[in-house]
């Protein structure tokens, strides 16, 4: 979103259906890749992607209602969050818990919600979500939040389409720059254990979402 946005110059709400497209696109093509190889939990990811499409179809309606600096503001905000709680919680030891279905069930529902809203796919929301709440392996829980984000982008995308009409052009050149791209970021994920990409995904969200805030708070401030 912030790439359509900043460097595309895409109004913010056009932006969030052309992020659901690019992100669904590529989240579904990255778990058919991470199915071959057994990265799924289907249990878990069953969960989030049924609630997380209902939650997506109704956070769309809700797109129109803020204003491109308060539709990042709040974008950004959210990116702090999950950057912080995954820098701040512990890994241990102790075997994972298992999903339990009515709070995969909750916090997929909550996250599908804020895909359909923000047009994000849900990729830092549904990763940690799924790590924190569900108790996946770090690589396993990559390839399964991918899965969940092509059914989230699905449900949040047919409600957009309601108020917006896209760039389709545009949109497809984006979704085969973000396959390139997430082909070689697959490539260079395999080298690097868990432990490793779970505080360097940390800290890359948390560097945009400082951005964001800043950047969109002042405009907040700045507005009329």
């Amino acid at each position: 979103l912030p790439v359509l946005v900043y460097v595309a110059g895409i109004p913010a709400h056009e932006a969030v259906g052309v992020s659901l497209v690019v992100v669904g696109g590529t989240s579904l093509v990255g778990s058919l890749l991470n199915a071959r190889r057994g990265s799924l939990d289907l249990k878990a990811g069953a969960f989030f992607a049924v609630s997380g499409l209902a939650g997506a179809f109704v956070g769309a309606k809700f797109t129109r209602l803020l204003s491109a600096s308060a539709l990042l503001f709040l974008f950004g905000g959210l990116m702090l969050a999950v950057g912080a709680r995954m820098l701040l919680k512990k890994e241990t030891d102790t075997p994972p818990q298992r999903c339990r279905p009515w709070r995969c069930l909750g916090v997929g529902l909550t996250v599908g919600v804020l895909t359909g809203f923000l047009g994000v796919g849900g990729g830092f929301l549904i990763l940690p979500a799924l790590v924190l709440f569900a108790g996946v392996e770090m690589k396993r829980a990559i390839g399964t939040s991918l899965a969940v984000i092509a059914v989230n982008c699905l449900g949040g995308l047919v409600g957009q389409l309601r108020y917006v009409r896209l760039d389709w052009l545009l949109t497809l050149a984006f979704l085969t720059a973000a396959l390139a791209g997430m082909f070689a970021g697959a490539a260079l994920a395999g080298r690097f254990p868990g432990s490793t990409l779970r505080p360097a995904f940390a800290w890359c969200v948390l560097g945009l979402g400082a951005v964001l805030v800043a950047w969109n708070g002042a405009a907040l401030v700045g507005a009329p």
